[in-house]
């Protein structure tokens, strides 16, 4: 069988992308959001989301190139004089790794934002990272922990499958099958760290070497290629551009993402095929059937 969650990243970054959000769930294939809790649009994305119960909202923690929760003053090596994250997260991976006091900063301002995910009184969907930066092992280790006392159901499993991504999009063969292998050990304990706390995943990604550029033939390329299990395509989409620090890469094709997972026809294409569309929430479901 295969099935589908169709999530938007950087939920509540600004209004066109809670509009588009919006607006592909309605009418489109977008079944989940994550949710950055502390982005400029927060307030108005938690609105919209109450409006769609059937959107699964997940939390998009933030460490990198974004707004802390926690009060400077508690996490100062991870904040600038600006207040704000830094922009370069494989220094900070690498400081995560060989400095022992930042686990307690990351352990706090990931509290913060799980407090202020569960405060919008939302169900929590699942959780990933803004620059996919919660596969770092130590915070593979925080999610691990904290699953009980949060209720964390779900966490993105950023790993493309090398041979259904290439058929899809042809190019850059030679960068996929290295970025493959070198992730494959990886993700398969990160997986599996996960599995056995209860936390359950997907087994593939689409979208992590197109970051941006989620437009209907990219799209289509991969609804031509998906594997049975259970995938996720991520994008970002937005209904129109916006100026402001808090903004996505020029390059990013915002407008044209939206088009792509906003269009019905996308829909019917994927029930024709036998496609089940889902949020997370089915996942989770899912294995609590099984249970009893």
């Amino acid at each position: 069988m295969k099935s589908l969650i169709v999530t938007a990243d950087d939920f509540g970054l600004s209004i066109p992308v809670n509009e588009a959000v919006e607006q592909a769930h309605v009418d489109g294939i977008l079944t989940a959001a994550s949710l950055m809790v502390t982005a400029p649009a927060a307030t108005d994305a938690v609105a919209r989301a109450r409006r769609h119960p059937s959107l699964g909202v997940g939390l998009h923690l933030v460490f990198v190139d974004g707004i802390p929760s926690s009060p400077p003053d508690l996490i100062p090596d991870l904040v600038g004089s600006d207040g704000r994250f830094g922009t370069d997260p494989t220094r900070l991976g690498i400081n995560l790794f060989f400095r022992s006091g930042l686990v307690r900063q990351f352990e706090i301002e990931m509290r913060s934002q799980l407090d202020r995910f569960v405060a919008t009184g939302l169900p929590l969907d699942h959780v990933d990272g803004h620059q996919h930066f919660h596969q770092h092992p130590t915070i593979v280790g925080l999610l691990r922990r904290l699953a009980p006392e949060y209720g964390i159901p779900a966490v993105r499993l950023p790993h493309e499958p090398l041979w259904p991504s290439w058929r899809a999009r042809r190019p850059d063969l030679l960068r996929r099958l290295v970025w493959w292998l070198l992730a494959v050990p990886r993700f398969t304990l990160m997986k599996h760290r996960l599995n056995s706390a209860g936390i359950v995943c997907n087994d593939h990604l689409f979208g992590l070497y197109d970051s941006g550029q989620m437009t209907s033939a990219t799209i289509d390329g991969f609804f031509d290629c998906l594997p049975d299990g259970v995938s996720e395509l991520y994008c970002h989409p937005a209904i129109r551009r916006w100026s402001g620090i808090d903004n996505l890469p020029e390059n990013y094709r915002c407008i044209e993402e939206f088009q792509a997972v906003a269009e019905p026809a996308r829909r019917r294409r994927l029930e024709q095929d036998g496609v089940r569309l889902i949020p997370y929430g089915a996942l989770t479901a899912t294995c609590e059937t099984g249970k009893t």
